[in-house]
């Protein structure tokens, strides 16, 4: 048993652990492997107290009762949201200044989707760089989660002032105001920044919103959870999103190896979508 595992508190069986990796293999696409059993147990721990619950078997056994439905959302938003920060894998960013944005039409509307946008750091970190370098041209962005409070989050656009470590000073000093206060250590996105981001609610394998087109999609650290066939099939889907000519990111630690795909690849991590 863990040292952080507090006496007296409900353990997470073998068969309680497989049935919720089941259901989020089912309603997030999410591979759970074996080593996530300890993180399962600390992340909801607090959930089956708050219900004066004492199994996670009974606990489980409540997902998708009625009365219980934004229950079962904590408990996938819990178990699937993942760290991120301002300016993660700069050198998209760099690309996105250096190659992507110089080749922009003037009049046409350019479009971002942060596909996994969590707390919105990604997509802030897009709203800068392109009121920075497009202006006031007419651009957009949207962001969209599996965790519906972690979007709550995002549309706040507050965040502990130790999350502006990576920003560069002078986009931090242009488009983030520093909280004073009862927000004092925190920095607050800039509300005209905030106005040209859209946050949404999306399951990437469930049925998808009235997005639009993109020119540009990020869905970085998502495939590292999806085994081969749910990649597959995500990214037929994401693909359908983009505009010809449009750019697809991922992660560096991820890879469309074996995998078919319309895309061309720029370099590791960078694709591109033809323009016939």
């Amino acid at each position: 048993m863990s040292s952080n595992h507090r006496v007296g508190a409900p353990i997470l069986n073998k068969q309680e652990f497989i049935w919720i990796k089941d259901y989020l293999y089912k309603n997030a696409g999410i591979v759970l492997n074996d080593s996530k059993q300890a993180m399962v147990m600390g992340r909801l721990e607090k959930r089956l107290r708050h219900h004066g619950i004492d199994s996670y078997g009974e606990y489980f056994r409540q997902f998708g009762k009625p009365g219980f439905e934004n229950e079962t959302t904590m408990a996938i938003d819990l178990l699937t949201t993942n760290e991120t920060y301002f300016f993660r894998e700069s050198k998209h960013f760099d690309y996105l200044v250096e190659r992507i944005l110089p080749e922009q039409s003037a009049i046409k509307q350019f479009r971002v989707w942060s596909a996994a946008s969590s707390s919105g750091e990604e997509a802030y970190t897009l709203a800068m760089l392109l009121a920075e370098h497009l202006r006031t041209r007419n651009w957009d962005i949207t962001g969209t989660d599996i965790s519906t409070r972690i979007l709550e989050k995002a549309r706040r656009g507050l965040y502990p002032a130790g999350a502006a470590e990576k920003i560069p000073q002078a986009l931090l000093k242009k488009y983030c105001l520093k909280g004073t206060g009862e927000y004092d250590g925190f920095l607050l996105v800039a509300p005209e920044l905030r106005s040209r981001v859209k946050f949404e609610y999306a399951n990437l394998i469930g049925v998808l919103p009235e997005l639009g087109t993109f020119d540009v999609i990020f869905l970085r650290n998502v495939m590292i959870y999806f085994d081969i066939e749910t990649k597959q099939r995500l990214l037929e889907r994401i693909v359908k999103y983009l505009n010809p000519g449009g750019y697809f990111f991922i992660s560096h630690s991820e890879s469309l190896s074996g995998m078919k795909t319309e895309l061309q690849t720029i370099m590791p991590s960078i694709y591109r979508k033809a323009l016939g």
